[in-house]
């Protein structure tokens, strides 16, 4: 298993590896970071405290650099308020002049168990689109609610896309209870009604926690205010999740290019899954064609006999004719076809007609083809069916589809290898939807 370690945890003051590769700090680092990265989602309507959760997180976890800390003070005097946690997320001027979150941010910090990447999702409806592509790398959510609101229109769309892209690990975040003098009460009231429509989308959360972000309640620390809540809190709940072990699946070697130095062939690329060996027996996908893997090359090291699961290397193989979007495996376990069913999110502001050409794009694959047939369409914000058996699909709605491809792709499915599960259709060279296999 591939692990990410603090390397100033076990080096000397000139910067060189201590004596002892097993030494304690090595190993104590080891143990503090057994499990892989869980990259998570924050998902909610609009000004339900998504960025400000994501702020107190930073800030209660000493995750937050001083320097940084001291720019947010300037901006929040700059903006006439008091600290705002939500800047640390919203890094763009605009977003702060605007009070919103716009694209996706992507940012870390790390429990005594693990290290996260968590995705901050916008909330508005124009920023729907975005929201799917960060949610699509998520193997957990925060779902936040705002206790003085309710479920809102962006909420049921979140919710509606968790399901879609098949994130299972939701914990349910009621968010400024201090609005409501911490009322046990008013909590069980709004846990019932969210309860109800995460069933009719097939969610079960695993927790739905009481929580102010702004005071910092029950979010690293359990609150004595919410005494009377007997769950976890949200550092506790993140936690309990598990990661997605890519590196335990089969591999998935995604060619990206292949460039000619000194007369010997370099492939290189990213291993999406599995481990790749030297020596190691190889399918190319699609075509099934075998190879074997004679160097693994990385820049400034030598001797390499393995690249885990997250490296970009370099390869030599036997024999040529490799091409960017072949695909490297060490068993024929993906699906190679030329009709892909999937579910896709229609982004631009145009419909899309049955027919259209597009380009199908999964990992470096790139294949032009159309949509066949529109099984279901849906609106994500009613969680309504629109129309069964379509011809067209609107803006900003959801739909389960049936991709016809000019040539062959190998893909799996997302739930498996997300990035071999994961594509995106162009049309005229822009991006139109992004989709996931099922």
């Amino acid at each position: 298993m591939r692990r990410s370690f603090d390397y100033a945890a076990v080096t000397n003051d000139e910067g060189y590896a201590a004596d002892g590769a097993f030494s304690a700090a090595w190993q104590e680092v080891a143990d503090r970071m057994e499990e892989r990265s869980l990259h998570i989602v924050i998902a909610g309507h609009v000004d339900h405290g998504k960025s400000t959760l994501v702020g107190r997180l930073f800030y209660d976890t000493g995750s937050l650099p001083p320097e940084k800390l001291e720019e947010i003070k300037k901006a929040s005097e700059l903006q006439g308020k008091d600290v705002e946690f939500a800047y640390i997320m919203d890094n763009l001027e605009e977003e702060r002049e605007r009070g919103i979150t716009i694209d996706i941010a992507h940012t870390f910090f790390s429990t005594e168990k693990r290290r996260y990447v968590i995705i901050d999702a916008p909330g508005h409806k124009e920023f729907l689109k975005n929201m799917i592509s960060g949610a699509s790398q998520a193997g957990a959510a925060l779902l936040l609610v705002d206790i003085s609101q309710g479920i809102r229109e962006q909420t049921l769309r979140h919710c509606y896309i968790l399901g879609l892209i098949g994130v299972r690990q939701v914990a349910v975040l009621v968010n400024k209870m201090d609005l409501v003098g911490y009322s046990e009460d008013a909590f069980h009231d709004i846990e019932k009604e969210i309860g109800s429509v995460l069933k009719r989308l097939g969610i079960t959360p695993a927790y739905v926690i009481p929580i102010s972000a702004i005071k910092g309640e029950n979010v690293a620390k359990k609150s004595e205010k919410l005494s009377w809540h007997t769950g976890p809190t949200v550092l506790e709940a993140l936690d309990s999740f598990t990661a997605l072990k890519v590196e335990d699946k089969g591999l998935r070697f995604p060619v990206q290019d292949i460039y000619d130095i000194d007369g010997k062939s370099i492939v290189v690329g990213r291993v999406e899954s599995g481990v790749l060996r030297k020596g190691q027996s190889l399918f190319i996908l699609p075509s099934k064609a075998g190879t074997r893997v004679l160097e693994i090359l990385k820049y400034l090291e030598d001797g390499i006999t393995e690249a885990p699961s997250g490296d970009c290397i370099g390869i030599t193989v036997e024999g040529d004719g490799l091409k960017r979007g072949d695909i490297l495996v060490d068993a024929v376990t993906s699906t190679i076809t030329d009709s892909v069913r999937a579910n896709i999110f229609w982004m631009v502001d145009r419909d899309y007609k049955i027919g259209v050409p597009l380009t199908f794009k999964c990992a470096t694959q790139e294949v032009n083809g159309r949509i066949e047939k529109i099984y279901r369409r849906f609106d994500p914000a009613s969680v309504e069916i629109v129309e069964n058996d379509a011809s067209i699909i609107k803006p900003a709605e959801v739909a389960e589809v049936e991709i016809r491809l000019e040539k062959t792709v190998a893909v799996d499915s997302f739930s498996d290898i997300p990035e071999m599960g994961r594509f995106v259709l162009e049309h005229a060279g822009y991006p139109v939807a992004g989709g996931i296999i099922i």
